[in-house]
């Protein structure tokens, strides 16, 4: 999923912002996880990896971990490529900016996460904890497990954080 369909009003100038944005902050825990297990815990792992390596400019691991045809679906309809994903995220590399701006997106609205497993596919949605809008989709995520690794096959955005 790109931050700029997860957070309202950052175009695909501001489009390719990465998954894992409505992931809460990663714990000790969470960063010892083996995100190559075929566990709920290893796809919030790589999620908030993805997050992570969106906003630093990981631009290594986010190609391995998004698949050839990955595609972002935004709440307009259009869409996003892996192509579109990458490149800006590399203009993210030095900066903290994303970062404070994912910050303050998440503190606005607080998710939690649902990871649905189902053999060699995982589905990660992010749904609203705030008491406005408890219970609402902001959006999914598809991973697949190829070659002992999860990967990104698909997002989805609905125009739940427009606020």
């Amino acid at each position: 999923m790109t931050y700029s369909q997860r957070l309202p009003g950052f175009g695909l100038g501001a489009l390719a912002l990465v998954a894992g944005m409505l992931a809460t902050p990663i714990s000790a825990s969470a960063a010892e996880v083996d995100e190559t297990a075929r566990t709920a815990a290893a796809v919030r792992a790589v999620d908030q990896h993805w997050l992570e390596a969106e906003e630093s400019g990981d631009t290594a691991w986010l190609d391995d971990m998004l698949l050839p045809d990955y595609r972002s679906v935004g709440v307009a309809g259009t869409f996003a490529t892996k192509a579109a994903i990458v490149a800006h995220a590399a203009k993210n590399r030095g900066s903290q900016a994303m970062k404070q701006q994912v910050t303050a997106w998440q503190q606005a609205h607080p998710v939690e996460q649902q990871v649905t497993l189902q053999g060699d596919t995982a589905i990660i949605s992010f749904v609203s904890t705030a008491p406005a809008t408890k219970g609402k989709l902001y959006s999914s995520d598809v991973f697949t497990y190829i070659d002992g690794h999860w990967h990104a096959l698909y997002s989805a955005h609905t125009d739940l954080g427009k606020s």
